[in-house]
C-alpha cells in the first residue's frame, strides 16, 4: 500500500517551500501527490527580502508537475497535507474543491502542515478558528481576521497542524510533521 500525501501548489508556489517537503516525504518512504487547480507543469518562484529591501523580492523558480487536479482529489486516500507557501495561496483559497477537502483534513484531524502563505487556505476554509499557527508575518492579519491566533515561531504544534513562517524554519517544523504522518502510516498499516 502506498501512503500518499498531498502537496498543495498552483502557480508562484515558493520553490523551497514546495521541494524541501516533496524530498522530505520521499524520505521517509512516502509517496508525495502534487495537487494543483489542474494536472499540469506550475512555475514556482524564490522568495527572499533582499538586504535593504523592506518587501519581498520574487525571481522565478524551478517548474513542477501537478499530478492530480483539487476537483479529483479522494481524501481519505491520504494520510495527510502540506499546503505549500509563495504567492499561490491567495488565489488557491478560492477554489471550491480544494476548500472542501482541506475542511475533510481538518475534521478528521490528519498530519496537516502549513508554511508562509500556505495559512490562507485553511484560514479562508473556516479551518483555524481557536488554532495556534506560525506564518510569514504579513500573513498574520489572514490567519487573525478568521480566528487563529498567530504564533511567531519557527515551529508551532496545535494537535494535528504544524506550522512554520517560512522556508528558513523548514529544519525546525517538518520533523514533527513527519513524525506525526509515521504515526498515521503506522496505524494504517495495523
Amino acid at each position: 500500500m502506498e501512503h500518499k500525501v498531498l502537496i498543495i501548489v498552483g502557480d508562484a508556489s515558493e520553490t523551497v517551500d514546495t521541494l524541501y517537503p516533496y524530498y522530505r516525504l520521499i524520505e521517509g518512504g512516502f509517496k508525495p501527490v502534487i495537487a494543483g487547480p489542474e494536472v499540469h507543469r506550475y512555475q514556482m518562484v524564490m522568495h527572499e527580502v533582499k538586504p535593504g529591501w523592506t518587501i519581498t523580492k520574487e525571481w522565478e523558480g524551478y517548474t513542477i508537475q501537478s499530478d492530480i487536479a483539487f476537483r479529483d482529489i479522494k481524501p481519505e486516500e491520504y494520510l495527510g497535507v502540506f499546503y505549500s507557501g509563495g504567492r499561490a495561496p491567495e488565489y488557491l483559497r478560492e477554489d471550491e474543491d480544494l476548500l472542501r477537502i482541506t475542511r475533510y483534513y481538518f475534521e478528521k484531524n490528519v498530519p496537516i502542515a502549513s508554511v508562509c502563505h500556505g495559512v490562507e487556505i485553511p484560514a479562508r476554509a473556516g479551518c483555524v478558528k481557536g488554532r495556534r499557527m506560525a506564518t510569514v508575518p504579513k500573513c498574520q492579519f489572514d490567519l487573525e481576521v478568521c480566528g487563529g491566533t498567530f504564533v511567531n515561531e519557527g515551529c508551532v504544534i496545535d494537535g494535528n497542524l504544524i506550522s512554520g513562517r517560512t522556508y528558513h524554519d523548514h529544519g525546525l517544523y517538518m520533523g514533527p510533521w513527519m513524525r506525526l504522518l509515521e504515526e498515521a502510516r503506522a496505524q494504517a498499516k495495523a
